[in-house]
């Protein structure tokens, strides 16, 4: 990604996610460095391309109407109760390296871009919310019980065994991993390697992993091919892109996976909001769904909503 373009995906980020109320398309085209000067066609791709690449980052672009007497008057906003990600608890040391990593935001490119944002963003008479900004800085999480065992795994070159809970199967299967590393896609963990069940290169999701992982024989068990790229290998790995939308109403406050892949986020009745979630794989994405309980509800499409029902009489033990 070029210089230009991340600043430009930057100063939207910092735009949608200060402004107290949504922005319309032609403000953020006035203030947005690198929209400026674009013809109303090539503004229009390039920023539906920008949305798109900030919803594959997780971070969830919200549209709404601005005013509530005039439906068409739309615009966008990045909640920062979506966005920011729960508090952290991390050991000392663990804190330290992650503060040497947060103090490059402070360093002269992003801070001088971060500034000069919300400078453009009040001068143009857009009122800011500058607290919100914490919200961009670096965050960690990894609650998986899997991570430290693979982590370790991975550090040492120890081949593991551990059950693996594949999308749509009731039943976990074992699988035996050479760990090559861990890599974050997406908002999401996987462990990267060679699976010796399968002889191939595989990847699994952190959350579909059973704690209880086993270390097979020595350390130093394997070598990670050489000019390994994890990123590429999770990229040509990872399940398809997304090709239909499913409409899921979800409670304020919940869901937050969904609403970080969400297209558009809109108001529903009082306590819930209608999320517009892409997905490949209906039984995948009804999986999810399911497991978010009462707190999500489809409204379509029909393959989705099977689904959630047939995982829901699953777990309450009733014939489908």
């Amino acid at each position: 990604m070029s210089a230009r373009k991340s600043e430009r995906l930057l100063n939207l980020v910092i735009c949608l996610l200060v402004a107290r109320t949504y922005v319309t398309k032609e403000r953020i085209r006035e203030v947005v460095e690198g929209y400026a000067g674009q013809t109303d066609d090539a503004f229009e791709k390039m920023f539906e391309r920008d949305k798109d690449e900030l919803r594959d980052l997780g971070i969830p672009i919200e549209m709404g109407t601005i005013d509530k007497f005039f439906s068409d008057d739309v615009g966008y906003r990045i909640r920062r109760d979506v966005f920011e990600l729960p508090e952290v608890h991390l050991e000392p040391d663990e804190a330290a390296v992650l503060g040497v990593a947060a103090r490059v935001w402070q360093h002269a490119s992003l801070a001088e871009a971060t500034t000069s944002a919300v400078l453009k963003l009040k001068a143009a008479g857009i009122q800011t919310d500058q607290s919100a900004l914490s919200a961009i800085e670096p965050h960690v999480g990894a609650s998986e019980p899997a991570f430290d065992p693979l982590w370790s795994a991975v550090v040492s070159r120890s081949v593991v065994r551990f059950e693996h809970r594949r999308s749509g199967l009731a039943e976990p299967t074992q699988r035996t991993l050479e760990p090559w590393g861990i890599v974050s896609w997406h908002g999401r963990w996987y462990v990267v390697g060679r699976d010796r069940d399968r002889e191939a290169t595989r990847m699994f999701r952190m959350s579909r992993i059973g704690g209880d992982v086993k270390t097979v024989g020595e350390a130093g068990a394997f070598v990670v091919p050489e000019g390994t790229d994890l990123r590429s290998l999770v990229s040509e790995l990872a399940p398809p892109r997304p090709t239909s939308e499913a409409k899921v109403r979800a409670r304020t406050g919940s869901c937050v996976s969904l609403r970080r892949r969400a297209n558009a986020i809109e108001p529903y009745e009082e306590g819930w909001d209608l999320l517009h979630v892409p997905y490949a794989d209906s039984g995948v994405l009804a999986e999810e769904i399911a497991s978010y309980g009462p707190d999500a509800v489809v409204e379509g499409p029909g393959d989705v909503l099977d689904g959630v029902l047939r995982r829901l009489r699953t777990v309450a033990g009733v014939a489908v």
